[in-house]
């Protein structure tokens, strides 16, 4: 049993980045409200459009098309309510509980689109890692997973509109943003003082907005360093070394392209929602599917979609890791696994 706690689930939330952290320090220290025109209103003003720079910058994007929003979720209802958008099972619940949920699934995780201009597709997949190719002309995706891990331009990609969320990349919760070419119709559900151009009103999350772009900017610069090429590294090791361990253990999307952080798999027989709480009590934290709703274990519909069966989808487990992760760290985990998944062999025979 570790004797301390080793975290392993990026994918649900990040630590803070220190620079994200230091900027909300200093932030938190002033007063003044940025809708007002005296100086310290100016000066809440000045910061927040600091950090809309700091977010288009990082992911390529114009700075009159981004909305800040309460996060990922928020941004999906701005996008999709009464849209009549399609989608595919694998998208996470913001998004698919306002979609028509038809659009095909692969085996390996790619997700067959219809009409681009009325589909919503995910770039990369929370639960299993898969990635899919930006395609012009498709009208919103999910980028909360892809932003600071893998390299990204929303000017390029030709799509329409896209959401973000802070925490995934080393910022605070319950921030985040959408990002929508001028095109896009965006009916606001929030109405008041007329916030952020009128989209979403309320007085803005000063401290929170500072912190998301100070949590990208670093975020950047740790991909345009070549950091997540180590973290994938470390992945590959710990999924080779779990494969030792365990040979009948399937890596969902490992034959194709992945977020080079995630682990997605399933070892028949052994339920994921059992691995999770008897790892949790050895002191790693993983998950057994998305972090949608508090103390819930949700049943995995994305390995439903890529054809897995109802047996083996409630078999899965995710390990994601991130870039303070380390070899000890992964090397830890696959021996308490093991531990735990070969006791647990010989009281069931």
């Amino acid at each position: 049993m570790s004797s301390e706690r080793i975290y392993l689930d990026y994918n649900a939330t990040t630590p803070l980045n220190e620079p994200c952290k230091k900027a909300m320090i200093e932030t938190m220290a002033l007063c003044g409200n940025a809708s007002a025109v005296h100086a310290e209103g100016r000066r809440a003003r000045s910061l927040i459009e600091i950090a809309r720079e700091q977010v288009a910058v990082a992911i390529d994007c114009k700075p009159e098309n981004l909305i800040f929003t309460s996060g990922a979720t928020e941004g999906a209802s701005l996008l999709l309510r009464e849209k009549n958008i399609s989608c595919a099972e694998v998208e996470h619940p913001c998004v698919s509980h306002w979609c028509d949920k038809i659009l095909k699934v692969s085996r390996k995780g790619k997700i067959r689109t219809t009409n681009l201009t009325k589909n919503a597709v995910q770039l990369a997949n929370s639960e299993t890692g898969v990635l899919q190719p930006a395609k012009e002309g498709l009208y919103m995706s999910d980028i909360v997973q892809l932003v600071g891990k893998v390299k990204f331009s929303f000017e390029s990609s030709g799509i329409r509109s896209a959401i973000i969320a802070a925490h995934k990349f080393g910022g605070p919760q319950g921030i985040g943003a959408v990002i929508a070419k001028t095109d896009v119709e965006i009916n606001p559900q929030i109405i008041g003082g007329g916030q952020e151009k009128g989209y979403r009103s309320g007085t803005e999350s000063l401290v929170s907005i500072v912190g998301l772009g100070a949590a990208i900017k670093f975020a950047k610069t740790q991909l345009d360093d070549g950091v997540w090429a180590k973290v994938e590294e470390l992945r590959n090791l710990f999924e080779d070394e779990l494969a030792n361990s365990s040979p009948r253990t399937i890596f969902v999307g490992k034959e194709g392209s992945r977020l080079p952080n995630t682990s997605c798999f399933i070892t028949p027989g052994w339920p994921g929602d059992m691995q999770v709480m008897q790892m949790d009590i050895s002191g790693f934290s993983v998950s057994a599917g998305s972090a949608c709703s508090s103390g819930k274990v949700t049943k995995s519909s994305t390995l439903n979609a890529m054809g897995y069966g109802k047996e083996q989808a409630e078999c899965s487990v995710r390990v994601s890791i991130g870039t303070k992760t380390t070899k000890r760290e992964i090397q830890a985990f696959v021996k308490e696994w093991t531990r735990v998944y070969l006791d647990r062999d010989r009281r069931v025979a």
